[in-house]
């Protein structure tokens, strides 16, 4: 079954070699029960590690079956430990973590067959004894008792060959004599059991006792009596190795979270501190995205009271005689400029005139300073004015100055408190005044208050309140987004024809409104992605933590690895163990920040007052990138466990 062919095995121990095994040729048939001896240093440890397939000899051949063991893979070879060798040490290796069942069963994650396997950890426990243990854990039982599990743990796949490393060195004779016993019990069975023994009483069990010094074989005895197993051709094991495991069949991967949880779980303060800078980094994704999406929401419902496709056209300011005068200084518009920029209907959807002054209101014992805008018919629609609560002007009141007014909704609370304005009677530059509506609350412009306006008729505005026999704007708005630049031109010529003017004066501006819209815009949007990528740095920093902490897991759990590894883990699966352990840490943190993230918006919106919007955009991006900085930062500590050498994971202090 096994044969060994002049093997040697040299280690490098910091600057200086370790010859372990110096020409070691040893024939291995089935049912045999082997005890190898020697003195520490004689190489007795590593010949069994080289025997169970977890090292490789640097010369020699090592045949199993037939097929030489240094030309296999380390899948191979770790498919090769899973289905024919079992492994009882000397340090038992239990993970703490688990109950006894689960570390029984363990072996069976990485064998690709379907089912939890419970009932047959449950059968190996009773083997030995440990029927009644089944839920507790390592912790719980006494030195023999661990060595019983482990012995269950190797018999739990029915393996061809069991491999003990001093497995009655940490026990007393008692409990010595009970591990013996099942071994020998197992020999009688047909299994192949070869053992690591410094004890002559422990060897007395053994049918063939090896002697090792210095690498080398001293002896090599049966004894008297013993009936060497035939080789047949039913002595062979199968060597083929199945290297196409699904990760998702069988339950492969739910295995691999179960693990996952039960890693974080153990380590609950460690685990929380590295979720919390996930936790920290999402929420303040969220919190921050939702206070740019607040602001462009209340940026664009500002943008909508500017209108679309506006043209504002207002008196330039010209210097006469090296002193500059004021706006509308020079040219000053009527109503009749404003007819005839709305009779441009090619261009031109519609245009309305406006002045603008100040006003003293009073309404009963309650008065108010504010801003008068004198207003024409269009202006509602294109400035998106038109009252919430009450009316527009009509064409009828417009033309026979009619004492009408629509109020903001500041002006609102400071004369009316709660009360319906519509229908009252205000003065207005101690002129009576009916209020008719209430305009649609806009919030700040600048630094001015939007809704901290009263609007009456232009006409009225002009001959009755403020004196005035000119129009300070006239607001144009172009028939379509496309048309605003030849609405510009225009405007501009027949202004210039109307009031005289040559191409080089200046007493008047035509402004785009639309790019005031676009300007705000492009700040909004630059001020999200500012403020998200700010949240994002901590996420990275978040995933810097998680790294930190997953490398430090990887050296607290070398001999676990080295275990898994044992037991038939594969790279992959190592790998693809941690990697779900830190992308699991980073998506619990992302899920918990999420909530985080949404309860300190609301809070920014409640107690503060800020305009926030979460989004869905948000959370996902927020998700999808805390389980990206996990799945990176998780990958090359993953990946320097995978590289651990079984046998030096093992032997790691």
């Amino acid at each position: 079954m096994i044969e060994l062919k002049d093997i040697y095995r040299t280690y490098q121990i910091g600057e200086s070699p370790v010859r372990a095994l110096r020409g070691v040729s040893l024939s291995v048939c089935k049912g045999e029960f082997i005890a190898i001896m020697g003195a520490s240093g004689s190489g007795k440890s590593s010949l069994l590690h080289i025997l169970g397939l977890l090292d490789k000899p640097d010369r020699g051949d090592y045949l199993l079956s037939g097929r030489n063991v240094k030309t296999m893979s380390e899948d191979e070879l770790a498919s090769l430990r899973n289905n024919v060798a079992g492994f009882v040490f000397q340090q038992f290796h239990l993970l703490k973590r688990m109950s006894i069942t689960d570390n029984v069963r363990l072996p069976h994650i990485y064998s690709g067959r379907k089912g939890d396997f419970r009932k047959e950890a449950i059968e190996r426990l009773a083997t030995v004894g440990l029927q009644d243990r089944l839920d507790h854990s390592p912790n719980q039982l006494s030195g023999g008792e661990q060595q019983r599990a482990a012995i269950a743990r190797a018999l739990v796949r029915d393996p061809l060959m069991i491999f003990a490393d001093e497995p009655t060195g940490n026990l007393d004779s008692k409990n010595s004599a009970e591990i013996m016993h099942i071994l020998k019990r197992l020999h009688e069975e047909g299994k192949t059991i070869i053992m690591v023994t410094h004890e002559n009483d422990i060897a007395a069990y053994a049918d063939r006792i090896i002697i090792m010094r210095d690498g080398q074989i001293l002896s090599d005895e049966r004894k008297s009596g013993c009936e060497i197993p035939e080789q047949d051709a039913d002595n062979g094991v199968d060597v083929r190795a199945d290297l196409k495991i699904s990760l998702w069949r069988n339950g492969r991967f739910s295995g691999f979270l179960l693990q996952a949880l039960q890693s974080m779980l153990s380590n609950k303060v460690r685990s929380f501190l590295s979720v919390l800078g996930i936790l920290v980094g999402v929420a303040s994704v969220i919190a921050m995205m939702a206070l740019g999406e607040g602001a462009k929401a209340s940026m664009q419902e500002q943008l909508k009271s500017m209108g679309s496709n506006l043209l504002s056209v207002r008196g330039g300011s010209a210097k006469i005689r090296g002193a500059t005068q004021g706006a509308g200084a020079v040219t000053r518009f009527t109503l009749r400029d404003v007819a005839d920029i709305a009779a441009l209907s090619s261009v031109v959807k519609r245009a309305a005139g406006t002045v603008s002054g100040s006003a003293q209101l009073v309404y009963a014992n309650n008065n108010w300073s504010t801003s008068l805008d004198g207003v024409g018919i269009q202006y509602g629609d294109m400035r998106s004015s038109i009252p919430s609560v009450g009316r527009w002007f009509t064409t009828d009141e417009i033309g026979k100055r009619e004492k009408v007014a629509i109020i903001g909704v500041t002006v609102v609370k400071e004369l009316f408190g709660n009360t319906n304005p519509v229908g009252k009677t205000i003065k207005i530059n101690r002129i009576n005044f009916k209020v008719i509506g209430v305009a649609p609350a806009k919030g700040f412009a600048g630094h001015r208050d939007a809704d901290d306006v009263v609007m009456i008729p232009v006409s009225t505005a002009m001959y009755r309140v403020l004196g005035k026999d000119y129009l300070d704007r006239i607001y144009v708005e172009a028939a379509s987004p496309s048309l605003i630049d030849a609405a510009k031109t225009v405007v501009g010529q027949v202004i210039r024809k109307r009031h005289r003017l040559k191409e080089s004066d200046e007493s008047f501006s035509i402004r785009d409104m639309t790019e005031i819209q676009q300007m705000m815009t492009s700040t909004t949007e630059t001020m999200s992605l500012l403020l998200g990528s700010i949240a994002a740095i901590s996420l990275v920093v978040g995933g810097i933590g998680i790294m930190n902490i997953m490398l430090v897991s990887v050296t607290e759990r070398t001999r676990e690895i080295g275990l898994r590894k044992a037991i038939g883990a594969r790279k992959s699966d190592i790998m693809l163990q941690f990697i779900v352990e830190s992308v699991g840490m980073t998506l619990t943190g992302g899920l918990i920040g999420i909530a985080a993230g949404a309860g300190v918006s609301w809070a920014l919106s409640v107690f503060a007052g800020w305009s926030v919007k979460t989004s869905l955009f948000s959370v996902l991006l927020a998700t999808t990138f805390s389980m990206l900085i996990g799945l990176f930062f998780g990958l090359w500590p993953a990946r320097k466990a995978a590289d651990l050498k079984p046998v030096e994971a093992l032997r790691y202090e």
